[in-house]
Parts: C-alpha cells; sequence; structure tokens
C-alpha cells in the first residue's frame, strides 16, 4: 500500500579527489563505486565526467556545479555516498552539499603494500578525517561506518552499503507521513497517552476518527456486498477461519473494508484501532486479523490505540522491509533471566508466525460473553533475529529505545492462548529496570533482522530524536 516502503533506494555518487593525485585513481574509483552499487541491489546517479575535472569535485567551483546537479535531482536519490579515492578536497565537498538534507556515507579508499610510490599512494586515510571535521564544524549531519578505510567492492562495504541504504529508507520514511487513529485512547491503558503537536514537530501528522463513524460505515453496509465477499474471501485464503461463524466473517469483512476507506480516503500511512470493547459489545468481533493482514501487505496497524508503536513500527519495516509487530512484554520464561515470552492476542502479520493462525473467538472477550471477539489469530512467532525497540512523547520530544534479540524455537505450552514467541535478549533483567524506570510502556515492537545500528544512526543523526542508552 505505502509506495514508501516499495520504492528502490538511488545514491547519488560523490567523488573526491586533490589536483595533484593521478587521475587513474578517480576513473577505476567511478566504475568501482558504480559497480559496487549495482551488485548490491541499489541504483545510482552520477555527475558526468565531462562537467568537472575527470568527474569528481577538487574545488569550491566544482562543488557548485555538483550542488546545481544535485539540487535539480532533488526527487531522484535518497542518499550521498562520498567516495573518496585520494585525500580529497574538503573546500569542494562543503561547496557541494552544505544544503544536502539527505543522508551522507563518508567512505575511503585503502593504500596497498607496496604501491605506496608517489603515483599510487591515496591518503584517503587521513582525508576521511578532513571530510568529517569540516562537515563537523558545518554541522553537515553524516554517516560513518566501520572500517574506516574500505575498497568498494569489498563484502565488506557490501555490508555497509545494506546498512547505509536502511539509514536512507528510515530517514525518507520518517521525516513526513500521516497515521489514523481510529477511536478514543482505551480508557483503562494511560500507558498509551501521545502528545499530537510534539509529534507534529518531527513531521507525523495524527488524524484522528470517531469509532463510532467506523461503526456506522458498517452498518451502512449490505451482508451481500461483492466487495464484503471479496474481503471474506480474502481471509479465508489469508488463515484459517474454518470455526469462524458465518455472520461473523461477514462483520471482519465490513470492518476490514470500513478501516481501508480511512486508509484511502486520508492517504494514510499507517493506523491504529481502538481494538476493544466496543467492537466486541457492538458489533461482535475482534480486529486482530485484520491488523494481522494489513501489516502483511505493508500498511502499519497497531491496536489498542498506541500510536507511538505504529510510530517504531513503520520505523522498522523501513528499516527491514518486512512487517513489524507490537507485543506484549508478557511473561518470564521459566527462571531464565534473558528470556521472555513476547504476545499479542492475534494482531502479529502471519510473515513473522510459524505458519498459518487459526482465527477464534478471543478468549478474554469468550470468558464473559461467548461469541462476541472472533478475530483473535492464533499461532507462534518464527524463528528469527530481531530489533526490539518503542518510543514515547515527553517535554515536547520524542525519545526511543533500540535493542536487539532473537526468537527461539522453544515450545510455549497449547494451552497459552493468542500469538506468542520466545525471545531471548542479553542482560535483559537491568534492560527491563531502565524501561521501567523511564515511563516505557508494557508494548514493545519487533522487527526481522538485526538493524538497531541503522535505526539509531537514523534517528540520532538525521531525525533528530532522543535516545534512551540500553
Amino acid at each position: 500500500m505505502d509506495n514508501t516502503l516499495q520504492k528502490e533506494v538511488v545514491f547519488a555518487l560523490y567523488f573526491g579527489n586533490r589536483g595533484f593525485f593521478p587521475e587513474k585513481l578517480i576513473a577505476s574509483a567511478r566504475k568501482e563505486m558504480a559497480e559496487a552499487v549495482t551488485k548490491a541491489g541499489y541504483k545510482y546517479i552520477i555527475l558526468d565526467e565531462k562537467l568537472t575535472r575527470y568527474g569528481a569535485v577538487e574545488s569550491r567551483k566544482e562543488g557548485k556545479i555538483y550542488a546545481d546537479w544535485l539540487a535539480a535531482n532533488e526527487q531522484n536519490y535518497d542518499g550521498v555516498i562520498i567516495c573518496l579515492p585520494n585525500f580529497g578536497d574538503e573546500n569542494g565537498a562543503i561547496s557541494a552539499l552544505s544544503n544536502c538534507k539527505k543522508p551522507i556515507l563518508i567512505q575511503a579508499y585503502p593504500d596497498e603494500i607496496g604501491k605506496m610510490d608517489f603515483e599510487n599512494r591515496r591518503d584517503s586515510f587521513c582525508g576521511k578525517f578532513s571530510i568529517s571535521d569540516v562537515f563537523y564544524q558545518y554541522r553537515i549531519p553524516f554517516t560513518l561506518l566501520e572500517p574506516h578505510v574500505v575498497h568498494p567492492l569489498s563484502d565488506t562495504f557490501n555490508s555497509n552499503l545494506h546498512e547505509f541504504a536502511s539509514v536512507c529508507k528510515i530517514v525518507r520514511g520518517m521525516r513526513k507521513f500521516s497515521i489514523g487513529v481510529i477511536g478514543a485512547r482505551t480508557t483503562a491503558f494511560k500507558t498509551v497517552r501521545y502528545d499530537e503537536i510534539a509529534l507534529q514537530k518531527y513531521g507525523i501528522t495524527v488524524e484522528t476518527f470517531d469509532l463510532s463513524s467506523l461503526i456506522d460505515k458498517v452498518s451502512k453496509m449490505s451482508d451481500d456486498d461483492p466487495q464484503v465477499a471479496a474481503k471474506i474471501e480474502f481471509l479465508n485464503g489469508y488463515t484459517n477461519c474454518s470455526n469462524v461463524p458465518d455472520e461473523k466473517m461477514i462483520m471482519l469483512g465490513k470492518v476490514f473494508i470500513g478501516i481501508e476507506e480511512y486508509i484511502s480516503e486520508y492517504d494514510l500511512d499507517a493506523v491504529t484501532i481502538r481494538c476493544w470493547d466496543e467492537m466486541e459489545n457492538i458489533l461482535g468481533i475482534a480486529p486482530c486479523v485484520l491488523l494481522s493482514a494489513l501489516n502483511d501487505r505493508g500498511m502499519v496497524a497497531s491496536c489498542e490505540i498506541d500510536l507511538n508503536s505504529a510510530i517504531c513500527m513503520r520505523a522498522v519495516q523501513l528499516a527491514t522491509s518486512y512487517p513489524a509487530a507490537c507485543l506484549d512484554w508478557n511473561n518470564n520464561y521459566g527462571d531464565d533471566p534473558d528470556k521472555v515470552i513476547l504476545f499479542h492476542c492475534g494482531p502479529v502479520a502471519q510473515s513473522l508466525m510459524r505458519g498459518k493462525g487459526t482465527v477464534t473467538d478471543h478468549k478474554m472477550f469468550a470468558k464473559v460473553c461467548p461469541g462476541t471477539g472472533w478475530g483473535s489469530n492464533e499461532g507462534r512467532i518464527d524463528s528469527f533475529p530481531m530489533t526490539f525497540l518503542n518510543c514515547k512523547t515527553e517535554n515536547g520530544k520524542l525519545e526511543f529505545y533500540v535493542g536487539e534479540g532473537e526468537f527461539l524455537d522453544d515450545e510455549i505450552e497449547d494451552g497459552y492462548f493468542g500469538c506468542a514467541g520466545v525471545a531471548r535478549i542479553e542482560d535483559l533483567q537491568p534492560k527491563l529496570n531502565k524501561l521501567g524506570k523511564n515511563g516505557y510502556r508494557h508494548h514493545t515492537v519487533i522487527g526481522k533482522g538485526h538493524v538497531a545500528s541503522a535505526l539509531i544512526e537514523a534517528f540520532s543523526t538525521y531525525l533528530n530524536y532522543d535516545l534512551l542508552d540500553l
């Protein structure tokens, strides 16, 4: 649904030079960097080599040429790679990139033993410090990755490219987006409160809709509407709905259509929903499986009006290109201090689960009024390396924590309802204490893969979010 998630990453390539270094270093760098980016699966734009000497930048004048070219291509790239085949000219770099508002990676070539004569020595190791220093002085945000010098065609730089691409995707997708809030904050959960004005300062627009308007939409839909039938067919293919009564499938289809109408009409990038208990008491369903399906289709959807978790779900989805999930810090796992059961009723994307789930009558609601909670998509979360995070608004600021762990194959007994998995997080106990002491909620967001470094870089260097050090 969200084009931001599907859009390819494009790098603008920049080559630094100092005039007394051999021009062959620039020519080979232009070819090697283009090859490296292409092999990594990304696209690039590159300054015509006829516009400056060798197609590099070695003066303020050439920097201005590059800046004008970059401005003309504002919509055509997501980040800049500064390639230093040799020392590079810092004044040219400042002239070229002072007005760049996108992520910048500084890469420097390594020198080679046996090629340290005047015709081959690069001095890029030293030159990288020069560019970094002057960028720091001018307050131009930039990214440095390890090692200090690296060849573009190495496996190490290939990994660097993937990390920097994640940074670019996060920044591209987080600087400006809209979240739809369907319903008021769940009365019992003051833990999910947030500051709309603070969020707007960071480019996050909140659009609110009364839950009664969704209920009204649903009430006006016909049971035999072809759109409803199409949604039922989709849900039957998406997960195991074999136990769901026909009238409940019809209601799930209607609510699905209603949510998508908000998304389409208001051009939303994410939604968060008041999922209890009016939906159960009035409509007789739980929307969990609908949120699961939305997340699998690229539309971030969180439950319990946890808008802050929706923000984090979007960020980690941008970083990984996989759906994310909002889960409860729910149970200890025996006496292992580094293991925890992370759980939610059934909104987890099935692509994060071991297999298809089974839609049930939500056990919490069924205990009081059987038949009112059809929609909980139960199952187990798959095993994979994961990143966890969440955020809060406080004193007009947006603050995040970010960490890494892994989901395991450890079993959870059959009687445990909902969708859950056993996670291992190193030094979990002090981390939990720190989260509790600093006012973080009982929810955490998980994404597939280890992308904490890319998230932290994007958050701190380019998006100006505050970070809690776990």
